[in-house]
């Protein structure tokens, strides 16, 4: 099993745009190039997010009709009471950042490069289904948590984002950043939320929306055994986005990172089954 020390090295490789590739071979950007052409154009992976939306929404109202269920493994006891709530990831689970992807295959530069900036013009689209999905838990009294690794700073930015979007957006409590200092975990603000509120539904694209980085860091053999472990809870109070484009899943491949594109795609070769 990989290491959590190993694997945020990787992380942090790829995040800090210290990665194999240079300006002028686009190579690095370009293999993302189908999986982002899928988002944008098709039908298929807009019908698919139409659907996680339009059931989400059923597992809403079932949720909020038992004040025993709660959808958030940080909350353990004495909850029935407390106000319903749900939370969403922002990044690709509401807001599409789609063209920001595009920008970097075309430019040839890796994240962060170019990602301030994109998110200051505050011209994301929604993740289709979104819309109804949320006006729909806003009518119903439930409250909305937009919790994001995006960094405190950008805060401003992302609520005029969603604004612009007319989602439903209460006070700037509801939008939980990432501080400079802290890790990508979002266990404890997870916790928070579950301290005030009955967390009825959880919906983002990545592991970590749902669970611990200490338990999603791992290599793949072992991470994709955390599908049939939560099974209970996928598509019943915990809802996945499909996000072909990027996350830690390619991460959890490489045993060492690869120090040249030739030699990740070996890996990702020798990765496939036959």
């Amino acid at each position: 099993m990989k290491s959590l020390r190993h694997i945020s090295l990787l992380l942090f490789i790829v995040f800090t745009g210290d990665s194999f590739a240079s300006k002028d071979d686009k190579a690095f950007q370009e293999q993302s190039m189908l999986s982002v052409l899928y988002v944008q154009t098709a039908t298929e992976f807009a019908a698919n997010n139409i659907q996680t939306y339009a059931n989400a929404k059923d597992a809403l109202l079932k949720g909020l009709e038992d004040s025993s269920w709660t959808a958030a493994l940080e909350q353990v006891d004495n909850f029935e009471d407390k106000s319903p709530a749900i939370i969403l990831d922002v990044d690709e689970t509401v807001l599409d950042n789609s063209n920001f992807q595009a920008r970097t295959i075309l430019s040839g530069l890796s994240y962060p490069n170019g990602w301030a900036e994109w998110v200051n013009e505050s011209n994301a689209g929604a993740v289709e289904g979104v819309h109804d999905f949320l006006h729909f838990a806003d009518k119903k009294g439930v409250k909305i948590y937009y919790l994001t690794n995006r960094l405190e700073s950008f805060r401003e930015a992302t609520k005029k984002n969603i604004l612009k979007l007319g989602l439903p957006f209460e006070d700037d409590a509801v939008l939980l950043m990432r501080s400079e200092e802290n890790l990508r975990d979002k266990t404890d603000r997870r916790k928070n939320i579950a301290n005030e509120n009955r967390i009825v539904l959880i919906i983002g694209d990545q592991l970590t929306d749902f669970i611990s980085t200490k338990e999603a860091y791992v290599f793949h053999t072992e991470r994709k055994k955390l599908a049939k472990k939560y099974s209970d809870l996928w598509g019943t109070k915990w809802f996945l986005i499909t996000n072909p484009t990027y996350g830690r899943w390619e991460l959890s491949i490489y045993e060492d990172y690869p120090s040249s594109e030739k030699e990740a795609i070996e890996t990702r070769k020798k990765t496939l089954i036959q």
